[in-house]
């Protein structure tokens, strides 16, 4: 089961619907019920974060058709913001993921940082390139492979 499916399968489970696959939504003052003024599909709808997410999902997907051995025990998380900013003596430096090993029963997590990515990024062909070369450099690292060996087009 995919994790995408499992986090359907537990919305399901909990009876939590999302906003986006209700029925009738509330007018601005929450009295009266109206519908959507635009389709779920439409790009306006999504938000920035939603469709970074919707391209981090397409990427392991696509990595997981290829090494469902690898990316069997990872997480992949997606945050703002690095947790903070280097202090004064260390080497300043841009994260745009980190890779978190596995330790004391937990599994290995790569965490993106979406606000750094898509400030380097000039548009969304180049935004999709930035998120596939940094998962797979943060799984070549967790793995001890080149990242060449997991993705052939890696760094072009």
């Amino acid at each position: 089961m995919t994790k995408e499916s499992e986090f359907t399968s537990l919305l399901r489970a909990t009876g939590t619907v999302l906003p986006w696959e209700r029925k009738i939504y509330r007018n601005r003052h929450g009295r009266g019920s109206r519908q959507a003024m635009f389709g779920i599909r439409m790009p306006r709808y999504r938000t920035k974060s939603g469709t970074f997410d919707g391209m981090v999902v397409a990427q392991l997907k696509r990595l997981n058709a290829a090494w469902p051995e690898l990316l069997k025990n990872v997480e992949c998380a997606v945050e703002d913001v690095p947790p903070s900013g280097p202090v004064s003596w260390e080497t300043k430096r841009a994260f745009l993921s980190q890779g978190f090993p596995a330790e004391h029963g937990s599994p290995a997590r790569i965490v993106l940082y979406r606000k750094p990515i898509e400030q380097r990024s000039r548009d969304r062909l180049d935004m999709q390139f930035l998120i596939r070369d940094e998962i797979v450099a943060r799984l070549a690292d967790l793995t001890g492979r080149h990242p060449e060996d997991i993705d052939p087009d890696w760094g072009f």
